[in-house]
């Protein structure tokens, strides 16, 4: 029985520290609306180069945040006279820090055909496939308009080149 005096206490004090009125803000800028920029669009160019091959790259226009793009590679891998295509998957998240500089988290990655095994002979031979995943998974910061070479090795490089879209 003496719970219900207190449940009645414990509304009424909720509800008077709900009505009381706030602290007034001091006088000067309201930092959180100064805070709120224009949004700016960004191209994001990855391109990579392999040893006596001509430059390959993929390029998106986006806004801070994520961004996701799944093609098809030019070329594809021919395995028993089938063409098999190769996937290329472009994601990533962007993060202004400054007019200047950005953080880019990227993934830049493709799938590769390979053969799992055969059945038959001569001529008559199939081989059965499957695709496994390959790619570059970082994070790093970016200066706006200036390529940064992300990834090298005798398989050639990969450079990614973040810009400011202004209009």
């Amino acid at each position: 029985m003496k719970t219900l005096p207190l449940f009645a206490a414990l509304i009424f004090t909720a509800l008077a520290c709900y009505a009381q009125p706030g602290y007034p803000l001091p006088p000067g800028p309201r930092p959180a609306l100064e805070a709120s920029k224009p949004p700016v669009n960004y191209m994001v160019r990855v391109e990579w180069k392999a040893p006596k091959e001509e430059a390959k790259y993929l390029e998106i226009l986006t806004t801070e945040g994520q961004f996701n793009l799944n093609t098809i590679q030019k070329n594809s891998v021919k395995i028993n006279n089938n063409e098999v295509p190769i996937t290329l998957k472009f994601t990533g998240t962007l993060t202004a820090l400054d007019d200047a500089k950005g953080r880019l988290q990227l993934f830049l990655g493709r799938t590769v055909p390979y053969v799992t095994g055969t059945s038959g002979l001569g001529p008559n031979a199939m081989s059965s496939y499957s695709q496994m995943s390959v790619g570059l998974d970082s994070t790093f910061i970016v200066e706006f308009g200036k390529p940064e070479v992300v990834q090298s090795d005798e398989n050639g490089d990969i450079t990614v080149l973040v810009k400011r879209v202004d209009k």
